[in-house]
């Protein structure tokens, strides 16, 4: 069989096959030749033969909870095993890279990327074997390797006074200056920072003592990432403008990247930030691969994880990213024109449960008072807000409204561009932040603030918030959004109502979490 597997792809190499174009090409037998950015990657890696290092794995997503006894026996009979938790609707394949690529009917190959790291992959996506077609939907992708990105704050801004938003002048710029004078700082909330850089504590007490807030520390969880570079300290310190007597927390997120598995370890990520911080607003600048390079199967522990969270009251917010809607152009791992391939989005800032922000160029009077807002799109230095349609996943019902029958992100935005952002301390040195890796903490923030006014008066947490984000926008009692029509990206434009450019806009915080709350009573 594994000759069989070996000639064939041979034949098709040979064609030309895995050449640009669509992701992935069916051939006359059971497996599929994946094209797009995951053939990219492969073709700009070293293919060192076939795998001979240890276990590989692969996500396979299920009909239901049930125990899938097909599956386990199937796994068993071909020298492999498989890891499932009762209620998942997921399960865990592995085995030996010989006993799974006979079990698949496909060729797995160690490579080595440009950045030196090795890793198995099989360029074939095997479908599912008919015997397992009762209990088994999809398959995942045999990939070891997950390429992921972490933002680094920008500086030189032009056009915000006195060059950079102070956390007074982003109050007052998303409307929630009311809210702080009335006491609502985050009380009584957490904010979890998911990282993969760490944090210097002199930067955050020089932040704090800048700009008149209380001073923090952060509860650190599983350790310093790795070396600051600017990422986690802007999160931090954007968040505690917003929110200051919210309590913060990081975790080491930098494991879920080390070795094979990544979805599976993110899913334990977010499972174990539930269980040590329920009900959390949870704040994602970094990322876990393009959409293209993973089937739906890949990312279901990801969002079991985090809808059990957003069930205990947790809301999440993942940057949409900063490459202009070309999340799948590879950078660092792999090259090629700009082109159709490259046009992508951010997996986990996909997902229908993650709130996937997008980012902005902001116009303020002196005050820090909102003029003007478009989206944000560098073009000499290829930077913008990330935005577009879904490889993966249907339209969600609360995104019913829009005219595609994907996903659509981001779903709100707040200023990401770096020459009108938020001033931060990096380094002992006052400079500015950038990217929408800024606009997901000011989102977190702002959350935070809108939780303690919630429970405060009554309410709840906002937990899953998408649907009501979407309902806001179709009609309430005020404007919770500044529409912002102005402005693209590489593959989009802003326009009128949602765009996959900057989603329902940008947030009249004040407005909205009265409207929110108007919405819960009623909904008691």
């Amino acid at each position: 069989m594994r000759a069989v597997s070996r000639h064939r792809l041979l034949a098709l190499i040979a064609v030309g096959v895995l050449a640009l174009g669509a992701d992935v090409r069916v051939t006359p037998h059971t497996s599929a030749v994946i094209g797009g950015p995951y053939a990219l990657l492969l073709g700009a890696s070293t293919d060192l033969g076939p795998a001979r290092s240890g276990p590989v794995q692969l996500t396979v997503a299920l009909h239901n909870t049930s125990r899938p006894d097909g599956l386990i026996n199937w796994a068993r009979d071909h020298a492999m095993s498989v890891r499932w938790r009762p209620s998942d609707e997921w399960a865990i394949v592995e085995g030996a890279p010989d006993a799974v690529a006979d079990a698949l009917d496909v060729d797995i190959h160690d490579y080595r990327g440009r950045r030196g790291q090795v890793f198995y992959a099989s360029p074939l996506q095997p479908s599912v074997p008919e015997q397992l077609r009762s209990e088994v939907t999809e398959l995942g992708r045999i990939l070891g390797y997950t390429p992921h990105r972490m933002a680094r704050p920008s500086i030189l801004p032009l056009d915000v006074p006195d060059q950079g938003l102070t956390p007074d002048a982003l109050l007052t710029t998303y409307n929630a200056q009311r809210l702080a004078a009335e006491g609502y700082t985050g009380k009584g909330a957490t904010i979890v920072i998911f990282a993969f850089d760490g944090y210097r504590q002199e930067d955050l007490d020089m932040f704090a003592t800048t700009f008149g807030l209380p001073t923090f520390t952060p509860i650190l969880v599983g350790g310093q990432p790795g070396e600051p570079h600017g990422e986690t300290i802007m999160d931090l310190q954007v968040a505690h403008a917003i929110a200051p007597d919210a309590r913060k927390v990081v975790i080491n997120a930098r494991p879920t990247v080390e070795g094979d598995g990544a979805y599976e370890k993110i899913g334990q990520l977010l499972e174990s930030a539930d269980r040590q911080f329920p009900g959390a607003v949870w704040s994602f600048s970094i990322g876990w691969g393009c959409d293209k390079l993973l089937t739906a199967a890949d990312l279901a522990p990801v969002r079991s994880a985090l809808a059990t969270a957003q069930s205990h009251g947790t809301t999440a917010f993942n940057a949409s990213g900063d490459l202009a809607g070309l999340e799948c152009k590879g950078g660092q791992d792999w090259s090629s024109p700009p082109g159709r391939d490259d046009i992508g989005l951010d997996s986990v800032a996909s997902l229908p449960e993650m709130t996937s922000v997008g980012g902005t160029t902001l116009s303020t009077d002196a005050g820090g008072g909102w003029l003007a807002e478009q989206a944000w799109f560098d073009v000499p230095l290829s930077q913008g807000t990330g935005g577009g349609v879904s490889a993966l996943f249907d339209r969600p019902d609360w995104q019913r409204d829009v005219s595609q029958d994907r996903r659509l992100t981001p779903d709100v935005s707040a200023v990401a561009d770096p020459f009108t952002g938020v001033k931060i301390v990096f380094g002992q040195k006052i400079l500015v932040g950038g990217g929408t890796s800024q606009s997901a903490p000011i989102w977190a923030g702002l959350t935070a603030v809108m939780n303690q006014y919630l429970v405060e008066r009554g309410g709840r947490p906002l937990g899953a918030i998408n649907p009501l984000l979407y309902r806001m926008a179709a009609g309430a009692p005020l404007p919770g959004f500044r529409d912002v029509t102005l402005g693209g990206n590489a593959v989009g434009n802003a326009g009128p109502g949602y765009d996959a450019v900057t989603g329902l806009g940008t947030p009249n915080v004040d407005n909205l979490v009265r409207n929110l709350l108007v919405l819960q009573k009623a909904a008691q």
